[in-house]
């Protein structure tokens, strides 16, 4: 039978301090007002400027096109190929600077919307690029009198760089069906991790073919140079954020494997221990990228929160056993060097508007929930709701427990299979009957996760007040 439980100044046991010493509700983490209207705000100058940059694109490539172009034999397709071919190269170059880990630019937005709108935009370069291919053979062809695949086997052996695009663009197509939702729910993150760097060999190849083979560039010092300034931007962007940033903060933060400790089935804690750890600006309910240096980990970065906030030297992270990397965390030798890469995440302590808050977890998502927890003020008014299918799942029960009664606040426990106790409008007004009043966090699984969000909704809550994020690849 499911178990329901409300704790608010109950006795609770006592916690281990062993390596990982406790922290009672935090003094700063003031809210953040006009969270929505910021992100309108940069939603719309990120669109202003890709706007601005894709007409400077379309401008520039239309210098090369003339009317005796135009009417030579193949003219036609040869000039729309050219412009399907710059189009589609600077989509791609948004579409990187997307997840380029700008800081100010997740700060304010949110990793899992920026990778939403890369997502999005993903299809139309393969789309793009992939016409480019098809209009420039058809055209070369119509214009040497010979046919499309004669034409093309000319291209691949004879111009410059064009079997180096070929390549990029089989590279391009196999990153972008690994995308698609069928197939990412059938790879390991390691396989679809794996494909995703691939892409940037994909997009260096296609910048060696566009400036050695592009015809808009031929006579044209400013589209040449607009180009050149873009790519290297981007190129620059890249380096510095997802390679300088990281490589820097592991040096300086200099973390190593402190203890491996089990909190429940299949659930383990990665106590790090490292130094100036009170400078690592991470915030309850951010995550960071891991990389163990051990054995085959190393090359594989993983997104998980961490559970608690740092407590110098110390920094948690609680990590579920859902594939090969996570199942392999457990066996991970007290020592280990850890590579980090953030923090990002947009759903913390700040992001509330007001003074009192409901968190809502399920599973492993119970992680990013308790360190928001500890991080929110002494005076905010907090209900907790962890649901488990057994009393065994629910992680950090016990170090939830003694934050909740710190702040006098109210914790409930649900228990059971989703059939026995399912958390909708009902329970929720019932366990909550001042929802309309709270800000809500919510992190589960994604099925969870969207029946919550949804049943706060209809109880009133408005999207600016509902806080969640999604780490799914």
């Amino acid at each position: 039978m499911p178990v329901m439980s409300s704790t608010s100044n109950a006795r609770v046991p006592a916690m281990t301090r062993a390596r990982f010493p406790q922290a009672g509700p935090a003094e700063t983490a003031p809210p953040r007002s006009g969270r929505s209207g910021r992100r309108t705000w940069a939603a719309n100058v990120i669109t202003a400027v890709a706007a601005l940059g894709f007409g400077i694109t379309l401008g520039l490539g239309l210098t090369a096109v003339t009317r005796g172009s135009l009417a030579a034999p193949g003219g036609l397709a040869t000039a729309a190929g050219q412009i399907a071919g710059l189009t589609g190269s600077y989509l791609l170059l948004v579409m990187l600077l997307l997840i380029a880990r700008l800081p100010w630019l997740e700060g304010v937005l949110g990793q899992d919307r920026l990778v939403r709108w890369h997502r999005r935009l993903g299809p139309w370069p393969i789309i793009l690029l992939g016409s480019h291919a098809v209009l420039i053979t058809i055209g070369y062809a119509e214009q040497a009198s010979i046919g499309p695949w004669h034409e093309l086997g000319i291209l691949l052996t004879s111009y410059p760089d064009v079997l180096m695009a070929t390549v990029a663009f089989a590279l391009l197509v196999m990153a972008g069906v690994a995308s698609f939702r069928a197939a990412r729910s059938r790879l390991r993150y390691e396989t679809w991790w794996a494909v995703h760097l691939y892409t940037y060999l994909a997009i260096a190849l296609a910048f060696s073919h566009q400036l050695a083979d592009g015809v808009s560039f031929v006579g044209h010092p400013l589209a040449r140079l607009f180009w050149i300034v873009i790519w290297a931007l981007t190129a620059g962007v890249v380096l510095v954020y997802r390679v300088g940033l990281p490589l820097w903060r592991t040096v300086y933060h200099r973390l190593r494997v402190a203890e491996v400790r089990e909190e429940g089935p299949g659930v383990v804690s990665v106590i790090c221990a490292g130094r100036h750890l009170e400078r690592l600006p991470v915030a309850g309910g951010q995550f960071l990228q891991w990389r163990f240096l051990h054995n085959d980990l190393w090359w594989q970065a993983h997104p998980y929160s961490i559970s608690a906030l740092p407590r110098p030297p110390f920094l948690r992270v609680t990590v579920k056993a859902l594939g090969d990397f996570s199942e392999s965390v457990a066996n991970i030798p007290v020592g280990t060097r850890v590579a980090i890469e953030g923090p990002y995440g947009v759903v913390t302590a700040h992001s509330r508007s007001g003074d009192k808050v409901l968190l809502v977890a399920a599973g492993v998502g119970v992680t990013p929930m308790r360190a928001i927890l500890e991080d929110l003020p002494a005076a905010v008014d907090v209900v907790v709701v962890l649901r488990a299918p057994t009393r065994e799942d629910v992680i950090f029960h016990h170090e939830i427990a003694r934050l909740v009664q710190a702040r006098g606040g109210r914790l409930h426990v649900l228990v059971g299979s989703r059939h026995q106790v399912r958390l909708d409008s009902r329970l929720l007004a019932k366990l909550v009957p001042d929802l309309g009043t709270r800000d809500v966090y919510v992190c589960g699984p994604e099925g969870f996760t969207n029946r919550v969000i949804g049943a706060a909704k209809r109880l009133g809550v408005s999207s600016e007040r509902i806080h969640s994020e999604s780490f799914a690849f």
